[in-house]
């Protein structure tokens, strides 16, 4: 059950999928050295390795508890809290004028992998809290950026994001919690449910982010405005003064992610809890976006971490369980990693894993040039490949998760089925992660309908072009030279199944939607495969050049073509999905459902 940090393999993928060299150049992020952001890597992977993994088994087991109105985290969490915002790790990628470090989204990325394959509970936290920092530096106030920020970068305080309602799920626009105006602020009055570290024990205070309607606002999502509500109110100096009208009622008990407290939280029992508006009226929906989009690919990182996670154990496990002789006839029992179909299993979780890293990496330098490219051009070619990929990290990463943490479990056998072993806790945690920041059936229609059809496929086929002039040249290397038929296969059936969705799905959403998931997935399959591909090639080069460790480098260009003769013929069978499946499912009636 223990972790170490994939140091190698996140300095790879840095290097070969998202450019870090090229992203350190940008304006804003010179200090982002390859010596410094080495040091970040190795110093994350200690407290990692040192203080958050130990923790991961035993706080599944005690789970956060809620008694009196008081939520306790499990044994050291606090403790590990104070380390992790002593060390400054929340503040990484922000704004050096509110006390940020000011590092690429890149970096905090990689080691946002780290915290949260070492501790999925505990990295809930700064997850959102980042979230709700990117949120205000983009929608807040003068006066709110400095009261807030400062605390929030720190860690000192905590945030969260209040959508959902009892009767608002992912229908946001059905949500009944008000705020009237009252002088300089608002009076909040409602009740939010699944609020993510609503209340624990790690900050002093806790920043709610929470969307709420106003008298005469309009119906549905028009008419929703943010408010930022502190669990403590501010005195005129900056610190914390009095309790606000907000409360805990209760936490969820949960199939995973135990030690993370899951809130009810009522707002306003006695008269309305204090608010100040973000963003103007009736603007809630654009600014917590921001939050959502930061959200989920933060989340798709976590689904990449858990795989990583679990991939590690089920490794570990395979070459220390001794079952059964080899089919090669060697005497006596092996290792379980000598058993073809267990190689097989164990291939498929590091292709995998190492595919959807790839493809959150990819994602999250797309997010730093477009905020820090210089040519308004270029920021607005990588905003839309933002826009575009986003869904799919989120969605695309977190479905492997689910499945590297399952077949984790299958390598364990009967052991994977006892929890002493932590197998099944990862599978667990991984399970949420589909469904929330919007389930993946919602990326897949965002991906559809605000992504593909907003721009005509512009986007879409830009990335196509690139993707097929990025193919590596097998250049001698016959491993090389396996890849690019599969691959090419890949990139025209999702060339097909993107011109269906823009023609068949244009004229008809609901057939559209139909195929929006087999959709997402050939996405996140032919863009894993390419990506892999592209680590190869860099593989091979750096092997040619003789700089890096041989047989690491061949374990590259090997795990790119394991992916692509065994995993990418999937690409085929979604692609018929997306173009021939939507009138069977939309043919059977609600009774036959």
């Amino acid at each position: 059950m223990t972790y170490a940090a994939p140091l190698a393999d996140l300095r790879f993928a840095l290097h070969a999928i998202a450019d870090m060299p090229g992203i350190a150049g940008l304006p804003g992020y010179e200090e982002a050295t390859p010596d410094l952001v080495d040091a970040i890597l190795e110093e994350a992977g200690k407290l990692a390795g040192e203080v958050l993994a130990p923790l991961n088994h035993p706080g599944d087991r005690e789970g956060a508890v809620f008694e009196n109105g008081v939520v306790r985290t499990p044994h050291g969490f606090r403790d590990a809290y104070a380390r992790f915002v002593e060390g400054g790790w929340n503040a990484l990628p922000f704004d050096p004028d509110y006390g940020g470090q000011g590092m690429p989204w890149t970096l905090a990325s990689a080691v946002q992998e780290i915290w949260q394959a070492a501790n999925l509970s505990f990295g809930l936290c700064p997850l959102l809290t980042a979230g709700a920092v990117e949120l205000l530096q983009a929608h807040g106030s003068a006066a709110q950026k400095e009261i807030y920020l400062p605390k929030m970068i720190s860690g000192e305080w905590t945030a969260t994001m209040n959508l959902t309602e009892p009767q608002a799920g992912s229908d946001v626009g059905a949500l009944k919690t008000r705020a009237v105006p009252n002088g300089d602020h608002y009076l909040i009055t409602g009740q939010k449910i699944y609020i993510t570290f609503g209340e624990h024990d790690f900050a002093e205070n806790i920043v709610h982010m929470v969307l709420a309607r106003l008298p005469d606002a309009p119906a549905g999502t028009r008419g929703i405005s943010l408010f930022l509500v502190p669990k403590y109110l501010t005195n005129s100096d900056g610190s914390r003064g009095p309790r606000n009208d907000l409360r805990c009622v209760s936490i969820e008990h949960k199939l995973g992610v135990r030690a993370s407290p899951t809130a009810v939280m009522a707002y306003g029992d006695s008269g309305g809890a204090i608010g100040y508006l973000v963003g103007g009226e009736n603007k809630g929906m654009a600014c917590m976006f921001t939050m959502m989009n930061n959200a989920r690919l933060a989340v798709g990182i976590q689904g990449v971490a858990i795989a990583e996670r679990a991939y590690q154990q089920a490794r570990a496990y395979a070459f220390e369980r001794v079952q059964s002789r080899a089919l090669t006839g060697d005497d006596g029992a092996v290792a379980i990693v000598r058993h073809p179909d267990v190689r097989r299993m164990l291939a498929t979780m590091k292709a995998k894993t190492e595919a959807a890293r790839a493809v959150a990496l990819m994602t999250a330098a797309a997010l730093d040039r477009a905020k820090q490219e210089p040519e308004d051009s270029e920021r607005s070619r990588q905003h839309a490949l933002l826009d575009l990929l986003i869904p799919v990290a989120k969605a695309w990463c977190t479905d492997i998760g689910c499945e590297v943490a399952n077949l984790g479990i299958q390598i364990h056998g009967g052991m994977g089925f006892i929890e002493e072993t932590g197998a099944a806790q990862h599978y667990r945690d991984a399970r949420i992660l589909p469904i929330y920041e919007g389930t993946n059936g919602i990326q897949a229609l965002d991906l559809f309908t605000r992504k593909l059809l907003r721009d005509g496929g512009a986007a879409m086929n830009a990335l196509l072009a690139d993707l097929r002039a990025g193919l590596p040249a097998a250049n001698g290397n016959a491993a090389l030279g396996t890849l690019r038929r599969p691959l090419g296969d890949g990139l025209d059936h999702l060339e097909r199944a993107t011109g269906w969705m823009l023609a068949e799905g244009g004229e008809s959403l609901e057939r559209g939607a139909a195929s929006a998931t087999p959709y997402q997935s050939l996405f996140g399959v032919v863009l894993g495969g390419c990506l892999l591909a592209k680590a190869a090639g860099e593989a091979a080069q750096q092997a040619a050049d003789g700089t890096g460790d041989p047989g690491y480098l061949d374990g590259k260009v090997k795990t790119a073509r394991f992916y692509a003769e065994n995993l990418l013929g999937e690409s085929a069978a979604l692609a018929a999905a997306v173009t021939g499946g939507a009138d069977s499912l939309l043919a059977l009636s609600d009774e036959q459902l």
